[in-house]
């Protein structure tokens, strides 16, 4: 019975979030440029890093909902060269203790241009499965240094209080979508 009760919460919390996410063009790009511009002022190299980047993918606002059984949703674009190139969405699944709402960024910045051209080649990508991405998880007293991050793929996962820890894409799939209208 808790348990049923707790996939009808969950499914209407998911109902209610999608109707809220599913922004516009002109939404989404402009909430791309909000966010590169607060990871820019975290720390000067990552303006370093994404000028040095062959891509750069932002998933500007994900909205993870739960109870004992989670997911989340958001929707973003690969940004090549300054332009948003394609479209994609940004969808996760878990189970265990969770209870709640929360919203986080995320950013994938590509390094290399076979890491970049895997990706857009793939229909479907699995941040737990597909490539090798880094996590970037700096405590306190740790800079970002463009000197420091050598992997081809750098995924970088903050809320709005900033870069956040031991944070993980497993279980994340990324798809292309449709340009929004």
């Amino acid at each position: 019975m808790r348990l049923r009760l707790g996939m009808w919460i969950l499914l209407l919390l998911v109902s209610f979030s999608q109707l809220s996410i599913a922004a516009s063009k002109a939404e989404i790009d402009a909430q791309i440029d909000e966010v590169l511009q607060k990871f820019f002022e975290f720390s000067p190299a990552a303006k370093t890093l994404a000028s040095k980047a062959e891509g750069i993918l932002v998933f500007p606002s994900i909205v993870k909902a739960g109870w004992v059984i989670g997911g989340s949703y958001g929707e973003g674009a690969l940004r090549v060269k300054n332009q948003n190139i394609q479209y994609y969405n940004n969808i996760s699944g878990s189970v265990g203790f969770q209870f709640g709402i929360e919203k986080r960024s995320e950013i994938l910045i590509f390094m290399s241009k076979d890491a970049l051209v895997h990706f857009q080649k793939n229909k479907g990508w699995d941040g737990g499965a597909d490539g090798s991405v880094a996590i970037a998880n700096f405590g306190v007293g740790e800079d970002l240094t463009a000197e420091n991050i050598k992997d081809p793929v750098i995924s970088f996962i903050f809320s709005p209080q900033g870069l956040m820890v031991n944070a993980s894409l497993e279980g994340t799939k990324i798809s292309k979508i449709d340009e929004p209208k």
